[in-house]
């Protein structure tokens, strides 16, 4: 085909001067590219056209593509980028040195350690020659449930001068008694009396040996441990120094009882992680001089053949004695050089004395017991309880592992420091999103400092965007006691914003006495406090305008029968079978509601615009918006919704194989009707209007004993659920599927005695549950706490006993509100 030919130039081609060699140019050029005779260099011309183009498309393609790879690149940084705002920590370590040293290491049965990265660490262990446990030396160290002691715990502790424990073993029981005295550049001394005591009158002159170690972080290079051997200071004493504390000794001194033998183990020790096996290889068996019996000793300086570095940087003191003995521990800061004299003997027990006696008038102060009726004995229980709450808390650093959709493995966070209360110094001696808020609770209420301290460690490990880690893992023992399947945390998965309870309930003090370090507090924390709220708010919400949803379920997880919300704390709390982002769920909504009212009170006092968060707690408050959402008319409560059917089970479909789910019926979209601790959220939260009829209908279902009411508190789900007390695998027993426990239940008599004091229908209703429920929690606790010695992770809803895991002194401590009625 020929080209169509361009028409020639007319006279109106020719600019203004009459001058048209530009023009003729051009012209030139298309002639030439329509000139038969050029027709193939007219095509190659075009192609060289063509082929630039696709060069700067391809050029444009590699271009987006690096820069899409270098987007990604940054978003895998941002998963452990701090967000930039000033922390709400100020103050650290030293600059706190009445909370320097301290009982801080809730793991084992006792030690102690400074708030510093690189701490030295010391602590206690024992064990009797003759008791064995799995066919091994039963040495205590770690708090193990598998040692299956009677009890042990704090009986005080006031979480910054002094702390006395009682631990009840097979045959012996202990007692540490912790002192601190201030001076010196590095937090002064302090002074640990251990006392062995035969648990019968047939142990008694049986030996037991004690021992107490000093081993430096491995990361202190500049640290140095020597043992000072034959000193005339008694059993055992060293010398060292550490970046954390600078120079100081250590005595172990026998004060009272006989003690057969003393010796000492000197090494390197495997890991901070590995102190009780480093002591195992420490340990050798020696024919007593008196008997054919063998004594287990230390055997001094132990270093392995290959290691040329022959500094120590662990040492252990054995005393092994004749029940009762007793020993005291003293630590000597070498800064403190105006020493009065030697902090033991009847010096410590002055000073123990003295705080004893302080701690029982502040608590007599703060938690009014006996103007309330009760025993000598119930005191003591709750104050054995806020102590128990106080001496678990403990100093953790290092970084969490975490991961980001667009990282392919897990990185570490940035590395910091966690000062912070843990749910069980047993099973979970670590830091809890969802435990914290409730433990600050009462910890708030006996010194408002450690918890607005504790607040800020935790606002302080925000990600840029606003996300906190869930559950807290930092250091190397930590790590050694978390499953692989737990360690890693997930920036898409939320925890319920429990901090911001400890928050509303200080609301009250903040509006009366402002202090200007109140309001500076507030005014650092606000940053964090709006990033956290705007991270739920664009990260957590529902498929519909009001609803809220968490995130982390696994719709492809087949082995279980309801997969679990861990992220709600809830567990395997029932929502709907099939998880999509068609969920709504309700408590989620109901923490919205409580984070909004009280942003939007914070801004007011700190005179920044609330509307924002007014206007959001007005409508996320608003009843008839919340009946719409999550009414069920069918079952009469409030309900989460979703795609759900309760027709599944789990079963074997081969031999040896799990057991898995299998769906007899199409899920549809409805309400999970099923009552529980989810459909009383808008009770606990206090969200019900005083005056709504559907309040009335909540407390009546409240008190039915087909659904959540027992003669020891409210059960987790009602007996009428299709899933009460159901098995979420063939491994999992039920969790929140019946058993009781305090947390919801302290949510609840707090709520129940806000409404009895409200104006509406329902208060006298609302008084009469609450003396119910209230006293039934407390005497059950009692009972149990006498009966076993602990308190525990939940109770059995139709026995009281306790269960799970123990001592649970985190959120169950909230019985020593619940007591003192202090909401």
């Amino acid at each position: 085909m020929t080209r169509q030919r361009r028409p020639p130039a007319s006279s109106h081609d020719h600019d203004i001067s009459g001058n048209n060699k530009p023009r003729r140019k051009v012209q030139q050029y298309y002639n030439h590219l329509d000139s038969d005779d050029d027709s193939i260099n007219g095509r190659q011309r075009s192609g060289s056209w063509i082929s630039t183009v696709m060069c700067v498309t391809l050029a444009s393609s590699v271009i987006l593509g690096v820069a899409y790879f270098l987007y990604l690149g940054y978003l895998e940084t941002r998963i452990n980028t701090p967000l930039s705002s000033p922390k709400v920590v100020s103050k650290e370590g030293l600059q706190v040195p009445d909370r320097y040293w301290g009982t801080y290491r809730p793991g084992v049965y006792f030690g102690t350690r400074v708030r510093h990265p690189t701490s030295p660490v010391t602590g206690l262990m024992w064990f009797m020659p003759g008791h064995f446990q799995n066919n091994m030396l039963a040495l205590r160290h770690w708090c193990e449930q598998g040692d299956d002691l009677s009890s042990y715990g704090w009986q005080r502790h006031d979480g910054r001068h002094f702390g006395t424990q009682l631990i009840r073993d097979k045959y012996v029981t202990i007692s540490t008694e912790f002192v601190k005295r201030a001076g010196g550049k590095h937090g002064g001394d302090w002074t640990a009396r251990i006392t062995a005591s035969p648990r019968s009158a047939s142990s008694k002159g049986a030996t037991t040996s004690l021992m107490y170690y000093v081993a430096l972080d491995p990361t202190d290079t500049s640290g140095s441990l020597q043992p000072l051997v034959g000193s005339s200071q008694g059993p055992g004493s060293l010398m060292g120094s550490a970046e954390a504390v600078g120079g100081f000794r250590l005595h172990v001194l026998n004060t009272s009882g006989v003690i057969r033998h003393s010796h000492y183990l000197s090494t390197k020790h495997l890991g901070l992680h590995m102190l009780k096996e480093t002591v195992f290889k420490g340990l050798r068996p020696f024919k007593s001089a008196n008997s054919n019996q063998r004594d287990i000793r230390l055997v001094g300086e132990f270093f392995h053949a290959d290691d040329m570095d022959r500094e120590a940087n662990f040492i252990v003191f054995q005393l092994t004695g004749e029940l009762p003995f007793q020993i005291e521990v003293v630590y000597e800061s070498d800064s403190f050089i105006q020493r009065p004299n030697m902090f033991m003997g009847e010096t410590f027990t002055k000073e123990l004395q003295k705080y004893s006696d302080n701690f029982d008038f502040e608590f007599d102060q703060k938690f009014p017991l006996q103007e309330k009726g009760f025993s000598a004995e119930k005191i003591d229980f709750a104050k054995a309880a806020l102590s128990n709450m106080i001496g678990g808390i403990g100093y953790f650093y290092g970084a969490s592992k975490v991961q980001a959709e667009p990282n392919k493995e897990p990185v570490p966070y940035w590395k910091a420091p966690l000062y912070s209360a843990v749910p069980s110094r047993s099973f979970f001696p670590r830091g809890f999103l969802w435990d914290e808020g409730f433990h600050n609770l009462l910890i708030s209420k006996w010194d408002r400092e450690i918890s607005l301290d504790i607040l800020g460690h935790w606002m302080d490990l925000m990600n840029w965007d606003g996300w906190i880690p869930r559950e807290q893992i930092l250091g190397i023992e930590a790590r050694a006691r978390v499953p692989d399947e737990f360690v890693v945390q997930r920036s898409a998965n939320a925890n319920p914003p429990t901090l911001l309870l400890t928050l509303h309930s200080m609301m009250t003090i903040f509006k009366e006495e402002m202090s200007e370090d109140d309001y500076h507090y507030l005014k650092v924390m606000w940053p964090r406090l709006r990033s956290w709220y705007n991270w739920f708010n664009t990260t957590q919400t529902g498929p519909v305008p009001g609803s809220y949803r968490w995130r982390g379920r696994d719709p492809s997880n087949k082995r279980e029968l309801n997969p679990k919300t861990l992220t709600s704390g809830l567990d395997d709390y029932p929502r709907a079978s099939h998880p999509s982002m068609d969920e709504r769920h309700l408590d989620l909504r109901c923490w919205m509601t409580l984070a909004s009212g009280l942003m939007s009170d914070i801004a007011r006092m700190l005179e920044k615009d609330p509307s924002r968060f007014e206007d959001t707690f007005k409508y996320l408050s608003n009843n008839d918006a919340l009946d719409a959402l999550h009414w069920s008319y069918t079952e009469g409560g409030y309900m989460d919704y979703g795609l759900h059917t309760f027709d599944v089970e789990l079963k074997k479909l081969k031999p040896n194989t799990d057991m898995v789910r299998v769906v007899h019926s199409k899920p549809k979209l409805r309400y999970v009707d099923s009552l529980g601790y989810v459909s009383f959220f808008p009770l606990f939260l206090q969200i019900l209007d005083p005056e709504s009829t559907k309040l009335g209908k909540v407390l009546e279902d409240i008190r039915r004993r087909d659904l959540l009411w027992t003669d020891y508190g409210l059960r987790s789900l009602a007996k009428n659920s299709p899933l009460y007390m159901k098995r979420n695998t063939e491994h999992d027993p039920p969790y929140w599927r019946g058993p009781i426990w305090l947390n919801m239940n302290y949510l609840c008599v707090r709520a129940l005695h806000y409404y009895a004091t409200a104006h509406g229908p329902y208060a006298s209703l609302a008084a009469e549950i609450y003396k119910e429920l209230r006293l039934n929690l407390i005497n059950n606790l009692f009972k149990e706490y006498k009966r076993t010695g602990y308190l525990w992770e939940q109770y059995n809803d139709q026995t009281g006993k306790g269960q799970g895991c123990r001592p649970f002194t985190g959120w169950s401590a909230l019985i020593v509100l619940t007591m003192a009625e202090s909401y």
